[in-house]
């Protein structure tokens, strides 16, 4: 395989997308002390339900020990808040806290400019082509899992 084959490869370009899009959402989200890591939390959480890990979890489509850690650290730094679930005393339920809440209209402006930043170069039917594909490469990726 040559240096030039990784252009050649789905997987290979749509990860390298993925790494630029997380460093540059950090770099954007430094200000309020925020990491790419964390926003599949904060887009599970900013509705009104609470969430359990296992559905957080899901979500962010990663293990359980990894969402624990993370949820744990949020917790640490004053973002979620962590109560019994009344319906199974073995889960604890999620929310934002009123410090994160404050932090959301920086972060949508974050997300916002870096996909604004990424997409400058398309046109409007290119990006809702992009949209599209993305969808149906992720649903297919997701069924072939199931398999």
């Amino acid at each position: 395989m040559s240096s030039d084959d990784r252009y050649q490869s789905a997987g290979y370009m749509t990860n390298w997308a993925a790494r630029l899009f997380a460093r540059n959402i950090d770099k954007h989200l430094k200000i309020v002390n925020i990491s790419s890591g964390q926003l599949p939390v904060f887009f599970a959480l900013s509705g009104t339900e609470k969430q359990t890990q296992k559905s957080l979890a899901a979500f962010a489509a990663v293990e359980q020990p990894t969402m624990a850690a993370l949820l744990n650290r949020m917790e640490r730094d004053g973002l979620i808040l962590r109560e019994a679930n009344p319906l199974d005393k073995r889960s604890s339920l999620y929310t934002l806290s009123p410090v994160a809440w404050e932090k959301l209209p920086q972060i949508n402006a974050a997300i916002q400019a870096v996909n604004n930043a990424a997409l400058s170069e398309l046109s409007a039917a290119e990006k809702g082509q992009y949209q599209t594909i993305l969808k149906k490469i992720i649903q297919s990726l997701d069924q072939h899992l199931m398999d």
